[in-house]
């Protein structure tokens, strides 16, 4: 998913993607023009076969009270989200794009982001994806026309003890923490921003766009990994890809929060698990089947994926930087000064994590 950042003068307002929010907004077109007019920007995805667009976000820093709706709110540093459409196609885009919201929202350092949407049947849908990641509606605002559009704010500086409702926030106090390996080919396509950028000296990872979720499940057979708990914190350590030593192509890339384990015996049938992982595993039904029929301390873990680490920590760093020297490297514990060790060779960004 190719995600570009485009100036509103760049973009084509009689596309019919913008029907609908005509229909919403009797203002929109005015709208949009002021926003081409003082040179802004958005979020847009296009379909790659004939340039039109599906997705569309605009995001707008704020520092003003919100005096408009009722009750009124006071001034405060915010975010807004001023345009979210997403066209349905089961790609996971509006995760993809609430993950680029909250981003932007800590990027700016924002108190508060928020949304407003009419609550109307077809937006059901929308509202209680907001709503699981902390959203919560605290005001209305009347247009001229008597419809009201409920107001849903996100407090950036009180993260809730809730996986969800604090994403993207990790929380470090009272939460155990391991690192989990991932082949190569894996890695790509379930941690996208996290992809390896080969460079001279090879230690800085690209930011991409290519798999949308904020939920990965991972599937594995090895020991212990169903012992891991909901709020647990996990390093992704991506294993070598065989150019070179282990020691130097073995890296960990991400942190992700574990939602929920399960193991084979959760699940009643095949269609059972299958509905369950695949929405957010890498694996196609055929994998899948495979994983199943020979599923003997198979478990699936579900994460939300949280930071990328700016800079590659390699496994020579692990061991002789952070100490790290298990017997098995394919899932193994790591300490409260190992894990912040780790954050800080990889330039992770405070702003993401609660002490």
């Amino acid at each position: 998913m190719d995600v570009r950042i485009e100036k509103f003068r760049d973009i084509d307002l009689k596309e019919t993607f913008f029907d609908s929010l005509r229909q919403s907004y009797q203002s929109f077109d005015e709208w949009f023009q002021k926003k081409k007019d003082a040179g802004e920007d958005a979020y847009v995805y296009r379909n790659p076969d004939n340039g039109l667009i599906l997705d569309f976000l605009y995001l707008k820093p704020e520092t003003e009270a919100l005096n408009e709706v009722t009750p009124p709110l006071p001034i405060k540093k915010r975010l807004k989200i001023g345009t979210f459409k997403v066209t349905s196609r089961k790609t996971r885009s509006g995760e993809y794009f609430l993950k680029r919201a909250l981003d932007r929202a800590i990027a700016e350092d924002v108190e508060e982001c928020y949304v407003t949407i009419f609550p109307t049947d077809d937006l059901r849908l929308l509202i209680s994806r907001f709503e699981a990641f902390g959203f919560k509606c605290v005001a209305q605002k009347e247009h001229s026309d008597g419809r009201k559009e409920n107001v849903y704010v996100r407090d950036m500086r009180q993260a809730e003890k809730d996986v969800l409702k604090q994403y993207p926030f990790v929380r470090l106090a009272e939460s155990r923490k391991w690192l989990l390996s991932i082949y190569p080919e894996y890695h790509t396509k379930l941690f996208p921003d996290s992809i390896l950028k080969t460079e001279d000296p090879y230690e800085v990872l690209q930011d991409v766009s290519e798999t949308n979720s904020i939920h990965k499940i991972y599937v594995c057979r090895m020991q212990n990994v169903w012992t891991m708990k909901p709020g647990d914190l996990v390093v992704i350590y991506r294993t070598g890809d065989g150019d070179g030593p282990a020691a130097y192509r073995s890296v960990v890339t991400s942190v992700c929060v574990v939602e929920e384990v399960k193991t084979s015996f959760d699940f009643d049938n095949f269609e059972d698990f299958f509905k369950y992982a695949n929405t957010y595993s890498v694996f196609n039904e055929s994998q899948l089947r495979d994983w199943y029929n020979q599923r003997k301390q198979m478990t699936a873990v579900k994460m939300t994926y949280n930071v990328a680490l700016k800079k590659r920590v390699i496994n020579k760093t692990l061991k002789d930087v952070v100490g790290m020297n298990p017997d098995y490297w394919g899932f193994c514990s790591v300490t409260d000064d190992q894990f912040r060790h780790i954050l800080q060779l990889g330039a992770a960004d405070e702003r993401y994590f609660i002490h």
